[in-house]
């Protein structure tokens, strides 16, 4: 029979090849799947895989997907590397979306002189209405010991009816046809582009320097070294004086903040205005990208990358292969039940004989 031995060290090169691995597997599963659906898999995979990298156009939308991917995961690599299960980071980025909004709904003739200066203080209010929404979940947590993942992912839920309510009401655009929409942002409130007629944005910068941001945190500072010592050993965090206490509230701070600076880039950036179609998931996919990219800021940037593939790849299926576009979840769900399979067999090996399974 087939059984699992545990290994008597953890296999490093497994832990580096689990997500290739997953991502192999991933893939002929999806073979599978479109040969069963009655399409060919060649054209298949080509949609997921070729055609999201295969112009300048492409990679412009792709990196578009990719930028909140990877600000959102930043944010909840840090929290799970300290043992805080943020798991409500999509209501962070709907509430960073909508302080962005107000602020950039705010812009007009008089705030003119500014000129493309106003797009700093829509991207802080992002950054703040994110931080506000996650300290709600570190207040609850702190001072009455409320579960946070619950705490965290009702509020997403609370987050997206703040949005519905707005742009219902209070906030809808009066010349809108009484479409769920706030006004379109003045020009000067839009996120620089990098190349006219693309959407690639200075987002990308953004990103980029918040990779290199959290690496020098994590793995160069102290308050970095003692919120993971706070997720690996408690006790021993405990011992060293480390407080769990700062540790749960940075932590939060820290990933509320950038999943509200993704929020402010979206909203000032591809949409242009705020609609109820603003929740797009990126929060919930991240914690996927998160684990991919084994909570490192280098691996987020290639799974949020492999991650934003499967999004354009799922809307390709959908308009050129007639597939449902809830395509794209089965791939994510797909990439993460596998890489937890694949991850097992860090700690075990599998060995054929006699004996109890581990």
């Amino acid at each position: 029979m087939l059984r699992l031995e545990a290994r008597p060290q953890p296999s490093k090169a497994l832990s580096i090849g689990s997500p290739l691995l997953a991502l192999v597997i991933t893939v002929l599963i999806g073979v599978a799947l479109f040969a069963a659906l009655g399409k060919d898999p060649w054209r298949g995979l080509q949609v997921f895989f070729v055609e999201p990298v295969k112009s300048a156009y492409a990679l412009s939308e792709l990196s578009v997907k990719a930028v909140p991917l990877v600000l959102i995961a930043l944010g909840l690599a840090v929290c799970f590397r300290s043992n805080v299960w943020n798991i409500g980071a999509e209501g962070q980025f709907v509430v960073g979306a909508l302080a962005a909004g107000w602020v950039a709904m705010q812009a007009g003739p008089a705030t003119a002189w500014l000129g493309k200066g106003i797009v700093l203080p829509i991207l802080l209010a992002g950054m703040a209405g994110g931080m506000a929404w996650a300290a709600i979940v570190a207040l609850l947590r702190d001072r009455f010991s409320a579960n946070e993942i619950l705490v965290s992912l009702m509020l997403v839920y609370v987050a997206d009816m703040l949005l519905a309510y707005l742009v219902y009401g209070p906030w809808k655009d009066p010349a809108g046809y009484n479409f769920p929409q706030t006004i379109t942002f003045d020009a000067s409130t839009k996120i620089p582009r990098l190349v006219p007629g693309l959407r690639l944005n200075i987002g990308l910068f953004v990103a980029l320097a918040a990779v290199g941001a959290m690496w020098v945190f994590m793995f160069r500072t102290y308050r970095g070294f003692a919120l993971q010592v706070g997720g690996l050993a408690p006790a021993a965090a405990r011992y060293a004086g480390f407080s769990s206490r700062r540790a749960l509230w940075t932590a939060l701070l820290l990933s509320g903040g950038l999943a509200g600076l993704a929020g402010a880039l979206e909203a000032a950036g591809p949409l242009g205005q705020l609609t109820p179609y603003v929740p797009a998931g990126y929060g919930f996919a991240a914690i996927i990208v998160a684990f991919v990219g084994r909570l490192h800021p280098v691996g987020i940037v290639f799974s949020a990358v492999l991650m934003s593939m499967f999004y354009i790849g799922g809307e390709l299926a959908q308009s050129r292969l007639g597939l449902p576009k809830a395509l794209t979840g089965v791939f994510q769900g797909l990439l993460l039940f596998t890489l937890l399979a694949c991850d097992t067999l860090i700690h075990y090996r599998l060995k054929w004989g006699q004996g109890r399974a581990a």
